[in-house]
């Protein structure tokens, strides 16, 4: 098996989660292919009593889109690790999206770097979700029954970054990947 490129070893042992276990899954994934671009988001989460760690990593090749992702076990008697890895031929997506979110947008391009967070989804039509909210009017002392709205929404796969959360180099990394993906895509 070749291994993966420095840039991305690097970035998945900078994580600190599980790097082996993490590295072994992409690098089954990438199966010898030639990797284009690459990103690597390790996300912390907290509930009141717990910590949970999670990793995605996301590789461009020439003919695919890998997702792998690596989230903590259940079993709360011995740790455990769980790896999904998705490839997508690139001619599958749908769409890449990308939205950056500028901080003093009246100032941008002036000075220091002012894209505050970026967003990447891809959609290739696996994963469809339905949001469904009680409907409502304007009327603060209406009390009508007004039914229901609803939203469909296909979101295959959502990263965010911010500066505040992931730092300025992640958040430049991200817009890097999204608009090579969308590049390569054709999209």
């Amino acid at each position: 098996m070749t291994r993966l490129p420095l840039d991305l070893s690097a970035a998945i042992v900078s994580s600190g989660y599980f790097p082996e276990f993490v590295a072994a899954t992409v690098m089954q994934a990438v199966d010898g292919e030639d990797v284009i671009a690459s990103l690597v988001h390790h996300e912390a989460t907290f509930n009141a009593h717990e910590l949970h760690r999670h990793i995605t990593v996301l590789v461009l090749t020439p003919t695919r889109f890998i997702v792998a992702h690596t989230d903590d076990g259940d079993n709360p008697s011995q740790p455990q690790a769980l790896t999904t890895t998705e490839a997508v031929a690139l001619r599958r997506l749908k769409s890449v999206a990308l939205t950056q979110v500028a901080a003093n947008p009246e100032r941008f391009g002036r000075g220091a770097r002012t894209i505050a967070e970026a967003w990447l989804v891809v959609n290739w039509g696996a994963i469809r979700r339905v949001e469904i909210e009680p409907a409502g009017c304007n009327d603060p002392n209406c009390d009508a029954d007004h039914g229901f709205t609803a939203q469909d929404l296909a979101d295959d796969l959502t990263v965010r970054m911010s500066v505040a959360a992931d730092g300025e180099d992640a958040v430049l990394n991200l817009i890097t990947f999204a608009s090579k993906l969308q590049r390569v895509a054709g999209l």
